[in-house]
């Protein structure tokens, strides 16, 4: 049985994420990784191999963390307009579970973060998400092209985002009920 590990990866990728959103990239060095996690650096660059990765790692993860709350909305009903409505709704959830993740991925831009590496890692993260909306948008609307597909954005992602990012990071709890009706009014206005 191998020994417990004395600096979890997630403890250290927690320390990483209060750096990035206390003073951005350049914050987290290896050596305020270390003092912030209290990891040495020598732990750090073989756990992760060096700062681009751990960074990288800390956005793959709080992605990770969203796609459980997408996915789940995905299949939470048959009905496509009901799963457009939920999917909206995974972004508050996902914010009220995981609020420093929520505000890492609403603050930051991920070419900030990433490395080359970690960027078709999460292209390829990315694709199942992608793929079901395209599904989505031909479920809501009988066609997927670019305009039904811009809608559909429009109601599942940019709406959601801009209301949690406004609220952030005490999410009022009415949140959910109005992000509701405005995604449904949103879906039936564009359904022509």
């Amino acid at each position: 049985m191998a020994p417990e590990r004395k600096h979890t990866s997630d403890a250290i990728l927690d320390a990483v994420r209060t750096l990035l959103l206390d003073g951005g990239p350049r914050a987290a060095t290896i050596a305020a990784i270390a003092s912030a996690s209290g990891a040495p650096p020598g732990t750090l660059n073989h756990r992760f191999g060096n700062r681009e990765a751990i960074l990288s790692a800390t956005w793959l993860r709080a992605v990770e963390r969203f796609h459980e709350h997408a996915f789940g909305a995905l299949r939470s009903t048959e009905d496509s307009v009901e799963v457009a409505v939920a999917l909206s709704l995974s972004v508050p959830a996902f914010a009220r579970t995981y609020p420093d993740d929520a505000r890492l991925l609403l603050s930051l831009r991920s070419t900030d973060v990433l490395g080359a590496d970690a960027v078709s890692r999460l292209d390829e993260m990315n694709e199942p998400l992608f793929s079901a909306m395209r599904d989505l948008t031909r479920a809501v609307y009988g066609r997927a092209d670019a305009r039904s597909r811009d809608r559909l954005m429009r109601a599942v992602v940019d709406l959601p985002y801009a209301a949690v990012r406004r609220h952030m990071p005490t999410l009022p709890g009415w949140l959910e009920e109005d992000l509701a009706a405005a995604v449904r009014h949103l879906l039936a206005a564009h359904n022509d």
